[in-house]
């Protein structure tokens, strides 16, 4: 109890984040903290259905792994994103710390919440853009629609719009979910 109370306050938004207990949904944007409630039940369903069909086809081609939320993606110390599925390549496998990700994952999956979509429309979007994801797909649960942007000479363009079927370039592959 004593090491508690002597220990100093955060001052930072980011010794806040580093405060926070194990398994909160929170994530840093912007160096702004933002909390999530629990996923909806769409929400999961889909993340489910996606993460299996990918972890079935990595399973037969071990060209890197994959990890979904809560698990944490720091960008930089101003970025810490808890998205729903990354994969990273095994070549950039030393990424992987046992507090998360340090750097750009290779491709990020984000299911839209009612709560945090404007992030992912948004500021994530930028951030992953601007450290090097290579795809980033967007779902909405309810609907299955899918948006998926690709990195090309530094910049996301849309190159992929679809129902239900995520397009993998990176890793070669259609999942129909």
């Amino acid at each position: 109890m004593d090491a508690l109370i002597k220990q100093p306050p955060p001052r930072t938004i980011r010794e806040v984040f580093d405060a926070l207990p194990e398994g909160t949904l929170a994530q840093l944007i912007e160096n702004h903290l933002v909390m999530s409630p629990s996923p909806t039940d769409s929400h999961q369903k889909v993340l489910n259905r996606i993460n299996f069909l990918m972890l079935t086809f990595l399973e037969d081609n071990p060209i890197g792994e994959i990890r979904i939320a809560p698990y944490n993606v720091h960008l930089d110390a101003e970025n810490v994103f808890q998205p729903d599925i990354v994969f990273v390549l095994a070549d950039n496998l030393s990424k992987i710390h046992e507090n998360g990700l340090h750097g750009a994952p290779d491709l990020v999956v984000e299911l839209l919440s009612p709560g945090t979509s404007k992030y992912d429309l948004n500021q994530k979007k930028d951030a992953y853009e601007r450290h090097g994801v290579q795809e980033y797909w967007i779902v909405e649960p309810t609907t299955k629609e899918v948006q998926g942007y690709f990195l090309n000479d530094g910049v996301f363009e849309l190159m992929h719009e679809a129902t239900g079927i995520i397009h993998s370039r990176l890793l070669d592959r259609k999942f129909n979910f």
